[in-house]
């Protein structure tokens, strides 16, 4: 059946913020959603409230809201846009969740808006627990023994029917995995339990039999409305079960079925996907396999577009978030064309001849306090994949893309060291899930264990651990010669075993450079092939590579002027999905003037690594390895290396020193940026003041430093991204507990001390520059005082605080650091002011994390504008030559994974902790800062009680908040010290016990739901205890809480607006040209 012709305009719901257990994958697939919907002539309407990602661009959507997404604004667009549909299942479960609440609200059936992908029954059939228990025993399908209960005295009696510990705990409806566990005793099921009901908005968890150690696999799976299914792709976890599959390492195709267990598989995903009743669409099916008996049991099914689909679309080149948008306005698979061959259909199944391998990158030391041990609750923030030949390749290559100082399995680099590790560490390391296990069994195996041995304690499938074995086994073979005495079958060999030249240069005490020439004058060569989604059976039109070391090499290339682009690799905290944005407009920018663009990155789920993006793709590692290689095959005429955060950069140097051209800023104009004595020069040359500042080698002289600048002092490690390892510090003891650390992130780096700028106002300025001409793009200035990471700031652009003067000193400022500089494409400058002095922070010659902001914020593409900039044109030839300020007020909001790690600190600080960001928008700053509240969740109260307790240099603005609160009609209640200070003051206030002071406390009161808003501003650095637990009830009851007086102050204005003013919709196309122009 071809295309419905009586939907007219289609609403697609994003995924909002990235947060943990919902990245940049649902990015990528309502991009592709878009441009799907808006080939076949429907109008696209899209709600999201993430500047960040290029889906929320003007020209991806007809109409594109930035708002928060909730019941209420949702409703406000459908009801100005009227939308034929809702396509629900491409934002991930937000999306999902929020669909089935308009649905049960009777807002979709008020509007007459149709739910097309997935209908609401087949959303509950697939999502509640139970109701999926009872449609699998239907069909004959097992499933794990459970019982569903939604009250602590029915978990207690489903325990005993359930039997012996361990046991698993899944809440209902929640992402990722969130509030769920392993219970391995009574006490810790209580706990586990407690939360869960807690965190499931239906108040319901299923307690089931734990399959701990038996093998688990996904099906991506599709159906259109004729019935015809295809499985996608097979993947099998390499971690066993009771890791979230999120945090497992998995592997394309499933590697350890046998045909008659694979066939067995797929016609129980098919059987699944029909009961449950997706009619059109993608699903993913997770099965449980008992390594020993054989028992296969269904564990859960996502009725949507899932982290699994992106890395199922990038393994196999099929696009599925495409197909699924366009399945679900009426077509069927045998309709659509194939994009990769241009000759199969869609109904024709992937097939593939090469292993993909999906490796997670977690965070752990942003939360030092946090559990690292991986459970069935989400904790990664990111991940990379990699393709091979084999699976050895695989691993070698995606260990290698991950970006965490490992070089692969051994080989030197962090964990693949030769020196002996003690048994007792192996044994704790193998026997508990975490993020180093893999590196463990190189050292199990130094350690002489066997394979069996290592089986017993992690229960991975001996056929893993057996490629592994070989591995190590070629590693100690290798360690035996030098580059000299080994023979070149031997080399490629290696190559072909996925060792990199650094990995070889450290097994044979050679390196890189020496390495590198060897196995190019033997002639063991990269060689490229292609993603063509049916293993070279038809031709492949989409040049989509990867790197391997075989006789045939598949590039084609081309006599047209290439420019290579660098992406970011795995997303993390600090570098997540605004670099990619920037890497995907810098491909259609050189695309619009001629240029072939050449896309290099390791990350599966972006829109960057889409076949379609740039003119070719290469799914590598970004190493200087890889990615000269690629370089040199491809004969590309330049490289941008400022788009992709940190990662790109810090290659920077090595590629120019390897004849990489590098256009735009020069490597060495980054390098004067980074390096303090360069840098000082430069601002005392153009008359510009910096905090009092040190650079120190060693911790004792890091000590006589500090005591120099004068405490309070901000301590950084030198060449790091998102603030790892910063801390600001009161005084001398608290120096003496963190200097260590901070050597330690970056060893044999100096730390950088500098006087810390108290109750600062901070400024963050991107500007353009063609090394002529240098504009302005925005001036966002935070909402709080300096000390708190950029990255996790609250921002108002245009700045809403600072004087007309102030802001002419900082365009001065900006413009003869970007001509010092000789910038060519972006800068970021961070300033502050104190006093009506300005002191600059700090400058970044490269895309920062605020462009995508700035850009929707003005309405024009500054990366864009930037890429073309770097190919040499001018900003007068692209009309971009005078600042532009927004009329309304654009203000952005972060968004914290706290929730994910219990007992870690909450508090905003100098070291980013945020995993993504919010945009409000809006004529009255008020409403824009209610807006971006709502949308980071939770917004602001309108009435109720507010706890507030803060430091004592706080208490005076206090005051005065809680004065207006009181005017506002909110009860407020305090601890001792606050509440004395505010009763002097004649405000009405309800005392509270201090947490180990008696009975009620403010968590007491924040878990029976009697609080609206917390507002704790801490007196150190690390929170007190007391605080802390009051911070965690708030983050896990959903109650808005402030940890600045600052945003306090912003808050209540915020209170006021929604009060006493209309809080409306409005999408972004409406706010083009809604500029002054200077």
């Amino acid at each position: 059946m071809p295309k419905r012709t009586d939907l007219k305009s289609i609403l697609i719901i994003g995924a909002g913020p990235i947060v943990i257990g919902q990245a940049c994958e649902f990015d990528y697939s309502g991009t592709q959603a878009c441009k799907a919907l808006k080939e076949e002539g429907y109008r696209v309407i899209l709600v999201n409230s993430n500047p960040a990602t290029i889906m929320t661009d003007p020209e991806f959507a007809d109409v594109t809201y930035i708002e928060p997404l909730t019941v209420e604004m949702v409703e406000k667009i459908i009801a100005a846009e009227r939308p034929s549909a809702l396509l629900p299942t491409l934002g991930g479960q937000t999306a999902l969740n929020l669909s089935m609440e308009l649905h049960k609200a009777g807002i979709l059936e008020k509007y007459g808006v149709e739910m097309i992908g997935a209908k609401p029954d087949a959303i509950n059939k697939g999502e509640d627990r139970e109701l999926f228990k009872q449609a699998m025993v239907k069909i004959g399908l097992d499933v794990a023994k459970s019982r569903t209960v939604k009250s602590m005295d029915e978990a207690r009696t489903a325990a005993e029917v359930l039997g012996a510990f361990p046991l698993i705990i899944r809440p209902s409806f929640t992402l990722g995995g969130s509030g769920g566990g392993i219970a391995y005793n009574k006490e810790e099921f209580e706990r586990i339990v407690a939360n869960g009901l807690d965190l499931s908005p239906v108040h319901e968890v299923l307690v089931e039999e734990c399959l701990l150690g038996w093998k688990e696999y996904e099906m991506e799976v599709m159906r259109d409305h004729n019935d015809q299914c295809v499985v996608i792709c097979s993947i099998e976890n390499f971690d066993p079960m009771g890791v979230h599959t999120g945090d497992s390492i998995t592997v394309a195709p499933a590697m350890t079925l046998t045909d008659k267990e694979f066939q067995v598989m797929r016609d129980a995903s098919f059987a699944v996907i029909r009961e449950i009743g997706v009619e059109t669409g993608g699903s993913n099916i997770q099965f449980s396999v008992d390594p020993v008996g054989g028992r296969m049991v269904v564990i859960e099914m996502n009725p949507r577009v899932s982290r699994s689909s992106a890395l199922a679309s990038k393994a196999t080149g099929f696009p599925i978030a495409k197909i699924a948008a366009k399945l679900a306005v009426g077509y069927a698979l045998d309709e659509l064309r194939n994009d990769i061959t241009r000759l199969t259909p869609a109904s024709f199944e992937p097939t593939i001849d090469y292993v993909v391998t999906k490796i997670p990158r977690f965070t752990f030391e942003k939360f030092p306090d946090a559990d690292a041990t991986l459970t069935s609750a989400m904790k990664s923030v990111g991940e990379a994949m990699a393709i091979g030949r084999t699976f050895k390749e695989s691993i070698q290559k995606c260990l290698r893309s991950l970006e965490t100082g490992a070089r692969g399995f051994g080989g030197g680099g962090k964990y693949g060291g030769d020196e002996p590790v003690e048994e007792k560490l192996i044994n704790a390391k193998l026997g508990t899930p975490n993020a180093e296990r893999i590196y463990y069994i190189r050292h199990a195996f130094k350690a002489g264990y066997t394979v069996e041995r290592i089986f017993e304690l992690t229960k991975i499938d001996p056929w893993f651990l057996h490629q592994l074995r070989e591995i190590f086994e070629m590693e100690q073979e290798l360690s035996q010669r030098t580059i000299a005495s080994l023979d070149t079958a031997a080399l490629r060999r290696a190559k072909q075993f996925g060792f990199s030249d650094v990995q070889l240069a450290h097994i044979l005490k050679s390196d890189f450079a020496t390495v590198r020439a060897a196995r190019k004058a033997r002639g063991v060569e990269t060689t490229y092939r292609l993603v063509d989604t049916c293993a070279a059976e038809f031709e492949a039109f989409t040049p989509y590579y990867y790197s391997s070391y075989g006789d045939e090499n598949e590039i084609v290339p081309s006599g047209n002027k290439k420019i290579m682009i660098l992406g970011g690799g795995p997303n993390r905290i600090g570098q997540g999905i605004e670099f990619d944005y920037c890497c995907v407009h810098a491909s259609f920018a050189l695309r619009e003037i001629g240029y072939e663009t050449v896309m290099v990155n390791s990350n599966p789920e972006t829109v960057s690594t889409d076949y379609d993006t740039s003119d070719r793709l290469y799914f590598e590692p970004l190493t200087l390895e890889d990615v000269l290689e690629i370089y040199r095959q491809e004969k590309c005429d330049g490289a941008i290396v400022q788009f992709g955060g940190q990662t790109p950069l810090n290659l920077a140097a090595a590629l120019k020193a390897n004849g990489v051209t590098i256009i735009g800023t020069s490597p060495e104009s980054i390098e004067v940026a980074e390096d303090r004595k360069l840098f000082a020069a430069i601002l005392h040359k153009i008359g510009l003041k910096q905090p009092a500042n040190r650079t120190a080698l060693n911790e004792t002289e890091a000590l006589t430093f500090a005591q120099e600048v004068g405490f309070p002092v901000l301590l950084r490690p030198s060449f790091v991204l998102g603030g790892r390892g910063m801390f600001i510090v009161y005084t001398e003891d608290e120096f003496r507990a963190v200097i260590r650390q901070a050597f330690d992130v970056m060893p044999g780096k100096p730390v950088l001390i500098d006087k810390f700028l108290e109750d600062a106002i901070e400024l963050d300025v991107d500007c353009i520059s063609d090394g002529e001409t240098s504009v302005i793009g925005g001036m966002l200035e935070h909402i709080e005082y300096a000390g708190v990471h950029s990255g996790d700031a609250s921002m108002v652009m245009p700045p809403h605080t600072l004087s007309p003067d102030m802001l002419a000193t900082v365009r001065t400022a900006t413009h003869a650091l970007a001509r010092e500089l000789s910038v060519v494409g972006l800068m970021n400058v961070q300033f502050a002011i104190k006093d009506h002095e300005l002191y600059v922070l700090e400058v970044n010659p490269r895309a920062s994390r605020t462009v995508p902001f700035v850009a929707k914020a003005i309405g024009v593409p500054l990366a864009k504008l930037a890429a073309k900039v770097m190919t040499g044109m001018k900003l007068k030839d692209l009309g971009f030559t005078r600042e532009q300020t927004p009329k309304h007020w654009c203000v952005k909001e972060s968004v914290f994974p706290f929730v994910r790690f219990p007992g870690a600190a909450i508090v905003l600080g100098p070291e980013m902790r945020s995993t993504g960001e919010v945009m409000g928008l809006d004529a009255d700053l008020g409403v824009a800062f209610a807006k971006a509240q709502a949308a980071a969740k939770p917004g602001l109260p309108t009435s109720g009680n507010v706890f507030l307790s803060v430091k004592d240099a706080d208490k005076p603005r206090a005051v005065d908040i809680a004065r207006q609160l009181e005017a506002l009609g909110f009860t407020v209640y305090s601890t001792s010290g606050t509440a004395a200070a505010l009763a002097a003051q004649g405000v009405k206030v309800k005392p509270l016990s201090k947490i180990a002071e008696g009975r009620p406390t403010a968590v007491d009161l924040i878990k029976n739901g009697e609080i609206q808003m917390v507002i704790n501003t801490p007196g150190g650095m690390i929170p007190r205890r007391d605080e802390n637990a009051i911070r965690a009830a708030a983050y896990a009851h959903s109650v808005c809480i402030m940890t600045t007086i600052t945003g306090a102050l912003a808050a209540v204005q915020g209170i006021r607006a929604l009060r006493e003013k209309p809080v409306g919709v409005k999408p972004i196309q409406q706010y083009r040209g809604n500029v002054n122009v200077l």
